[in-house]
């Protein structure tokens, strides 16, 4: 197997778990700021990481919009956030119909991982934009429970990550 690792990380927990993924495939990690869609093309397998915000998976543009190029290589996808991972209908219908345009979801293995949130590092932007959602979604005279579960992770502040989080990751690129 021939793999090569790439992420986009802003806070650094989606960073951590490339280091994490590339240890156990004994590849490297790479930022993506440093990769162009050629550099990906000696590689058989390609895993890409990026955080999760509104939906949009950081910087995975790199993959979909180069997927004919990259037909015939395993490509794994992974994300980071805080949105707790039992929350399937966010996963599975908000992100994925996001981030993944007509037929390519079927060529592409997609987990997901809990990252981090510590608000001391929070950018303004990112701090400000907390900062109004938890206002617009405390406004409303009947939240859903999705819009409560919002609410409440504004006011996050931990890391979720967890290494042992990345053995079905590794054993799906491992496998044929």
């Amino acid at each position: 197997m021939n793999a090569i690792v790439i992420y986009k990380s802003k806070y650094g927990s989606t960073k951590t778990y490339a280091e994490w993924i590339a240890k156990e495939l004994s590849c490297r990690a790479y930022d993506a700021k440093d990769i162009k869609i050629d550099d990906l093309m000696p590689y058989d397998t390609i895993v890409y990481g990026g955080g999760l915000y509104a939906e949009t998976i950081a910087g995975v543009t790199l993959i979909t919009k180069n997927l004919e190029k990259l037909d015939g290589k395993k490509i794994v996808v992974y994300t980071t956030g805080i949105t707790p991972l039992d929350c399937r209908e966010y996963y599975d219908k908000l992100v994925l119909q996001k981030n993944f345009k007509g037929d390519s979801i079927s060529k592409i293995k997609v987990f997901n991982f809990l990252g981090k949130m510590l608000l001391s590092e929070l950018s303004l932007v990112h701090k400000t934009a907390l900062k109004t959602l938890k206002k617009i979604m405390s406004d409303k005279e009947n939240p859903t429970e999705m819009e409560k579960l919002l609410i409440t992770l504004c006011d996050a502040d931990a890391d979720y990550t967890d290494k042992n989080a990345i053995d079905e990751l590794v054993e799906y690129v491992k496998s044929e």
